[in-house]
């Protein structure tokens, strides 16, 4: 496939490996430069940064000076892993917003397809559309978690936006969506209206304090989802300087990275954005440097999946069967990770579904309290 589009990265950043006199992450991946582009056999993941800006609320210059990033992500000592990464280089700025989005669809859907996972570093929160549009010809349905603190459900009759993008993802056609998760929201910044209609649509919403007090509540979300969608806002402004949009509350950098790295454990996930990293903002580098730690605990994540279910039979999994009322709800514990799952069998799809969960959930059914992520994805399958 034709990617002349890509920018290659910058030379002042390719000279800085020379310097390098032990194994870093810039030694060890395959980089875009002027005269090299990498090739895509047994690759896991692909890094790709995305200079757009022109839909992003409130903090225009977002998506520019990546170099920044890959200097501070290049010096980091990689892990323990066995895995092929490329870096691809940016996406510039198309003649308009739509050409840009395209570019973003085209290389995100073709990076799934080969198995490839993309991290899209951006630029525009609203880049997770057309991440999410990548899988309108691969006859699935989408999970996709943001970890955000607003839900960005304003009007969506406006042009595509960093505010209403997930709006355009739940009204527009086709409409692949199965589930949206949101990790960190912080209850001033969403009208009481958007956290209304999430339920709704038996979506899932978990508040800042939420997640602060217990951060395992984040890991099942992301176990279940496809694409997963970072706005740096999230992070306090302290954590995060390089975004217009912080606050004085939000997550901390470690929290983040604790997140990422669940995210990449995931099995299932198959796309990681980015977005929001604005250099006007940045002190010391600071966000530049909690973006390339980001990008290093997902990879570590990725490293150490076990592939679990739906890769595995249920057999090797331990069985616990709690009735509740009329319902009867079977819990799976993993042999292998102490991991949770339960079991969904009365729906219109007339097979059983495993849903990720925590031993809480298995807790509360104990209980005789039905776990609410269970009660709302049946609601969606019958």
């Amino acid at each position: 496939m034709d990617f002349d589009f890509l920018q290659p990265v910058s030379n002042n950043v390719l000279e800085e490996l020379n310097s390098f006199n032990e194994k870093r992450f810039g030694t060890s991946i395959k980089i875009h430069s002027e005269d090299y582009f990498p090739e895509f056999d047994n690759v896991t993941i692909a890094i790709i940064s995305v200079q757009e800006d022109r839909d992003s609320i409130n903090n225009k210059g977002t998506g520019t000076n990546f170099s920044i990033i890959r200097k501070e992500l290049y010096q980091l000592f990689i892990g323990n892993w066995n895995l092929k990464i490329i870096d691809l280089g940016t996406i510039p700025k198309g003649n308009t917003i739509n050409d840009t989005h395209f570019a973003v669809k085209k290389i995100t859907n073709y990076l799934i397809k080969k198995n490839i996972i993309p991290i899209v570093i951006g630029g525009s929160q609203s880049l997770t559309y057309p991440m999410y549009r990548a899988y309108d010809d691969l006859e699935q349905t989408v999970n996709l978690v943001s970890v955000d603190h607003k839900f960005d459900l304003e009007n969506v009759a406006n042009e595509l936006c960093s505010r209403n993008y997930l709006s355009k993802i739940v009204m527009d056609e086709p409409n692949n969506l199965f589930n949206f998760s949101n990790i960190g929201y912080q209850t001033f910044y969403n009208s009481q209206n958007e956290i209304d209609l999430l339920e709704k649509l038996y979506f899932d919403s978990y508040r800042l304090g939420e997640i602060n007090k217990d951060l395992t509540i984040a890991e099942p979300i992301l176990r279940d989802a496809d694409i997963v969608s970072i706005d740096l806002g999230s992070l306090k402004q302290s954590e995060s300087p390089a975004n217009n949009n912080t606050s004085p509350n939000g997550f901390y950098g470690e929290e983040m990275c604790a997140i990422l790295r669940y995210a990449g454990l995931s099995d299932k996930i198959s796309a990681l954005g980015i977005f929001e990293y604005n250099p006007l903002y940045d002190t010391k580098n600071q966000t530049a440097k909690l973006i390339a730690q980001l990008i290093w605990y997902f990879i570590e994540g990725v490293n150490y999946r076990i592939k679990e279910y739906p890769f595995e039979s249920k057999k090797k999994y331990t069985k616990y069967i709690v009735p509740i009322d009329n319902e009867i709800i079977n819990f799976y514990k993993s042999n292998k990770s102490n991991r949770w799952w339960m079991e969904i069998s009365n729906n219109k799809f007339k097979k059983e579904t495993l849903i990720p969960c925590t031993y809480n959930d298995y807790l509360e059914a104990n209980n005789q309290n039905l776990p609410k992520r269970w009660w709302k994805t049946l609601r969606k399958l019958t």
